[in-house]
């Protein structure tokens, strides 16, 4: 989902014991303090030891051992009991899960920058600025700036998928929407195979993760990293935006997130404190003093190693030299469902006679790596607005330098929201058991993904299915680990995606035209007063969607009987050893809402099962049901 970013314009493997202060070399045991000033000569294929300072002389990141026995290396490589590749939005979680015991020590590897420019939120506003996330999606310096193949029912059109390539992620990118899904969806994953991931069993990791400022509920956390907040602004237009929907039949919502997901509300976000709130600012960045975590940026990861069907270890290139580290317990990834399905099949996991193709030698044959690619399509309804109550004028240079340095001094104001304050979820049809259709709204106009500035005084509702039944694929291009791989969605694939966002258009312009609108509705600026038919709506839809940027499911978690399961309900990939994924890619089905959510509480739950804890469940938790599915609402 986008905001008006242009607001922010202004401104030893197993087997070797590990001592905890000293240091393994060459069979022999050097204190810690000892091994910081000890040098290992470099050879061909060989990797520096990871540099201890003299100031972390009690405990070390890591321990170094002999690795000549090992198929895979032959020299002196680094070992951590957890290398987790990817430092995203499941990443830093479970780096800080995992490194909560003292006894284990973690590595977690990421492919772009720290989110922090000089350890300064204000020298790095573009990241913890809230209106200012569209700088993020106009260029590559914290993305992956991915692209799909030309859309054959989306009038040939390529699709831009932002992901995030830094500290925190796409949750460094992201709109900061903070939205779980329904509890049916859960439900669902569990009859899909994924055993013991039903609400009961997920709703506790979302209050762990979770400090909402309301208070802790029985839905809502008190005590997590993740702080969660409500709007500001008190914008006249997302009072009215709410007010319309209950004038149209809907109901209201207190809380999305909550009992009731049903009906227009207001919205959480990952906001605190007028900066955006990412897992980077939660997890990562608070526990980077613990001795027994270290932390890379800059690391390409390009394979994971096996000895067998055992994964070991893995490959990365940093500042141009290739290293290698191993794991003593697993490795995991986290990168997400574009790079987590890649590195698997440029590992040698994923269909057999693709990999083949490519020459790259076959680990174990799993089709499903990669396919059951699903994500969420939006478009934005768009009217003009008779009153100047929108964000137009504060993103007219004088204003931005206004707003620009109150953020930079207080973080308040226009900068410290996303300005996604209100919306809702409702069902398209009768018959749906629970919503399919999202709403965001924004008191302004944005224009191609927010990169080009709002032309006039409007408002627009960012509209579109959750449960579209078009389902996609990824493959590698080629064997190159730098190539980005090949994206099919296959967007509006069947007929019933196209009626539901015909519906969804049909619905906002419903809402629009209620009396609470009355005050500030001009004219329809899109689909614009000429699009009435089908056929003319329909048009609209495939001129003018684009991906809410929910890319997931390529890494299916499924009963190890699905042929096209990856991982199972431990996350653990399917006929290998010590190896899981953990991020967006292994839901069995994209859930109802925005993504950031599920996935920081998919990494908390994976972390109790890799620690060995007992999961927690919340037995018979209430869930609201509408009256009557005989009608739409």
């Amino acid at each position: 989902m986008l905001s008006l970013g242009v607001l922010g314009r202004a401104g030893a493997r197993l087997g070797v014991s590990r001592t905890w202060g000293r240091i393994e070399e060459e069979g022999r045991c050097l204190p810690a303090c000892l091994a910081a000033y000890h040098t290992v000569p470099r050879t061909r294929n060989s990797v520096h030891t990871p540099s201890f300072s003299p100031a972390r002389c009690v405990s070390t990141t890591a321990a170094c051992r002999s690795t000549s026995s090992s198929p895979v290396a032959n020299q002196k490589t680094p070992s951590y009991s957890y290398v987790i590749v990817g430092a995203g939005s499941a990443g830093c979680v479970l780096a800080n899960r995992l490194s909560e015991d003292a006894q284990e020590s973690v590595l977690l590897l990421e492919a772009g920058p720290k989110d922090m420019l000089l350890s300064s939120v204000r020298l790095s506003w573009k990241i913890h600025m809230p209106a200012a996330l569209t700088y993020n999606l106009c260029d590559d310096k914290y993305n992956w700036y991915y692209h799909t193949l030309p859309q054959a029912s989306m009038d040939n059109r390529v699709m831009y998928w932002p992901r995030g390539r830094v500290w925190g992620g796409s949750s460094s990118l992201n709109a900061m929407v903070y939205i779980r899904g329904h509890a049916e969806d859960y439900n669902r994953w569990q009859r899909e195979g994924a055993e013991g991931w039903d609400y009961e069993h997920c709703l506790p990791y979302f209050r762990k993760a979770q400090t909402h400022e309301l208070g802790e509920d029985r839905y809502r956390g008190g005590s997590g990293p993740l702080h969660v907040s409500r709007g500001k602004t008190n914008n006249p237009l997302h009072t009215a935006f709410i007010e319309a929907g209950q004038q149209a039949g809907y109901p209201f919502t207190d809380d999305m997130n909550g009992f009731q997901q049903e009906g227009l509300g207001w919205m959480d976000m990952t906001i605190y404190k007028g900066k955006r709130w990412s897992t980077a600012s939660a997890y990562l960045r608070p526990i980077l003093g613990r001795p027994n975590l270290k932390a890379e940026v800059g690391c390409l990861t390009t394979k994971i190693l096996f000895e067998g069907n055992r994964a070991v270890g893995v490959e990365y290139t940093q500042k141009g030299q290739k290293k290698r580290v191993f794991a003593d317990k697993e490795v995991i990834l986290s990168g997400g469902a574009i790079n987590s399905p890649q590195l698997l099949m440029l590992s040698g996991v994923g269909n057999a006679d693709d990999l083949k193709q490519l020459g790259i030698p076959v680990v174990q044959h799993l089709p499903g790596v990669g396919s059951n690619l699903q994500d969420h399509l939006e478009l934005y309804v768009q009217q003009q607005c008779t009153q100047p109550i929108t964000l137009y004028k504060a993103q007219k240079p004088f204003h931005m330098v206004k707003i620009g340095l109150e953020w930079l001094t207080l973080f308040t104001g226009y900068g410290a929201t996303a300005h996604l304050e209100s919306g809702g979820f409702i069902r398209s049809r009768p018959g749906v058991t629970h919503p399919d259709v999202q709403f965001h709204f924004l008191p302004s106009q944005v224009i191609d993904h927010g990169r080009v500035p709002s032309k006039i005084e409007a408002y627009q509702v960012h509209v579109g299915p959750m449960r579209s039944t078009s389902i996609g694929w990824m493959k590698l291009k080629s064997a190159n680990p730098l190539d980005h791989p090949i994206l099919q969605p296959n967007y509006l694939s069947t007929d019933i995606d196209v009626w539901e966002f015909r519906e969804c258009v049909k619905l906002s312009r419903e809402i629009f035209a209620q009396k609470a609108f009355d005050p500030f509705r001009g004219p329809e600026v899109q689909p614009g007063p000429r699009v009435q038919s089908d056929a003319e709506i329909d048009a609209f839809v495939r001129q003018k969607a684009d991906s809410a940027y929910h890319p997931s499911c390529t890494c299916k978690m499924g009963s190890p009987s699905d042929p096209m399961a990856v991982v199972d309900s431990n996350t653990r990939v399917l006929g290998l050893e010590r190896l899981r994924v953990v991020d967006a890619s292994i839901m069995p089905s994209v859930v109802s809402g925005n993504l950031n959510a599920p996935t920081i509480m998919i990494a908390e739950k994976a972390a109790d099962i890799i620690r060995g804890r007992p999961a927690l469940v919340d037995p018979g938790v209430p869930v609201y049901q509408p009256p009557t599915l005989d009608t739409q609402r």
